[in-house]
Parts: structure tokens; sequence; C-alpha cells
């Protein structure tokens, strides 16, 4: 599958996806969040499709409002779909600045709806965009 990269704003995600790894970070604020989600969710859906024996997924988030989150739930609900743990290795990596409760929870409650295991890392710096 080709690339897909999504250069980060001040409002919305970078984006890198591509075979084997997928990382999205920054601020996810936009205007028009189906803008910035509908192709990711396509080439999600296309990955899916055949993925690799392994993929990591690193979502490093300064802040995402709920319109955002709500998006990248779908992506990974998605996602989860293709998940079988005797077949491919996927895994989570949730990057969230130390004592950022709100973010440490969206990432909980997501972990929660899909079944993708989940790593917590605490980072001292905010997301550079």
């Amino acid at each position: 599958m080709k690339e897909l990269f999504i250069e980060p704003t001040p409002e919305s995600l970078g984006v890198r996806l591509k075979s084997g790894l997928l990382e999205f970070s920054g601020r996810s604020i936009p205007e028009d969040p189906m803008k910035l989600f509908t192709p990711i969710l396509e080439w999600i859906e296309e990955y899916i499709k055949n993925p690799p024996a392994s993929t990591s997924i690193n979502l490093k988030f300064e802040y995402i409002n709920t319109s955002s989150s709500k998006h990248l739930l779908n992506i990974l609900e998605t996602l989860n779909k293709a998940y079988d743990k005797k077949e491919n290795n996927m895994s989570i990596t949730w990057s969230y600045e130390v004592g950022d409760d709100d973010m440490y929870e969206l990432g909980k409650f997501i972990e929660s709806m899909i079944e993708i295991p989940m790593n917590y890392i605490e980072v001292e710096e905010s997301v550079e965009y």
C-alpha cells in the first residue's frame, strides 16, 4: 500500500500511515473533521484487507476534541476488526503529557472499546506541530 502522510497544523493531527506503522500526533481541533478523517479511514479500510504480520499504532496527542476522538475511535474499531492475537501482532502506544489525566482517561476509555493491547507512556514535553 502507498503511504499516507498528512502534515500537522496547529488545528489538525500529523498522520503517517504505512504498512506496519500507523502514527498520529499533535492537536486535533479541525473545523471540518470529516475532511481530515475520511481519507484516513478509507486508507485503514484498505489496510485491514491484507494487514502485515505486525502493526504498531503510535498515538501521541497534545489535545483531541470530542468530534476527533469519535473519529479516532471509529478508526481503531476498524483496525480492531483485523486484530487476531494469533495471526497478527497489533499494539497501540498511547503517549500523553505528564499529569494530563484527561488524555490518559480518554486512552483508557478507548481501550475498553477494543481488543488491541494498549501501552501508556507519559512524556515530559507537549507534542510539537
